[in-house]
């Protein structure tokens, strides 16, 4: 997502709407920023160059307001199931190449994503994983990626200490792969096989969930 290939379109400006329409024009991108409160496109015209108050749920408002004409575009709306629903299936009917559309509910994404959108966001649950993780004090930060393989910042288990990740069997073991290291105050940089790890370091460790939650267990 970015505006690289074209401007983004975000559809729906709640808490999730506004942050993305927000970090994106931080980034520099090109926004059109669109939802069905006046209330809320005031709050936010000091800080987006293109917010607008509108109907996406019709197709020829959106063709007026030039979505057909967006690389991006995200339906960030939460409340009302239908309307998002409804302002998906029109992004698909304007040709609209990649669509990022937000999910409450596993039954709700698979419709999205027979409907045509090419990401579907799950935003509640994944921060409700990504705090249960920080809460049970597991890990230092998680990110879901894809399904159920996962990002983690962690601090080494014993079995990855003292010796180079080649000679571990954190890979063979756990089906897990350290990709970079932080020592004290530096910044991470990437791990080799040659990388040794030290107990007071953190590391980067992707895998399947089930399989970094057992890396870390065995800590």
């Amino acid at each position: 997502m970015g505006d690289a290939h074209g401007p983004t379109v975000v559809i729906g400006l709640g808490r999730f709407g506004s942050a993305i329409a927000l970090e994106l024009t931080r980034q520099g991108d090109e926004v059109l920023a669109i939802d069905s409160s006046n209330r809320t496109v005031q709050a936010l015209s000091s800080e987006l160059a293109q917010v607008v108050t509108a109907d996406c749920t019709d197709l020829e408002t959106l063709r007026q307001l030039g979505v057909g004409d967006c690389r991006h575009a995200v339906v960030a709306i939460g409340e009302h199931l239908e309307d998002n629903i409804l302002v998906t299936s029109l992004l698909v009917d304007l040709g609209v190449p990649d669509i990022w559309a937000k999910a409450t509910s596993a039954h709700h994404g698979r419709i999205l994503e027979r409907l045509g959108a090419h990401h579907v966001i799950f935003p509640e649950q994944d921060m409700g994983q990504r705090v249960a993780h920080l809460v049970a004090g597991n890990v230092l930060d998680y990110l879901r990626i894809d399904g159920d393989f996962a990002l983690a910042k962690i601090r080494p288990p014993r079995d990855v200490v003292d010796v180079p990740l080649h000679r571990t069997e954190v890979r063979s073991k756990h089906g897990v792969t350290v990709v970079a290291i932080k020592r004290g105050d530096d910044a991470f940089t990437y791990a080799t096989n040659e990388t040794v790890v030290s107990r007071d370091d953190v590391i980067l460790a992707v895998g399947h969930s089930d399989d970094i939650e057992r890396l870390v267990g065995d800590g």
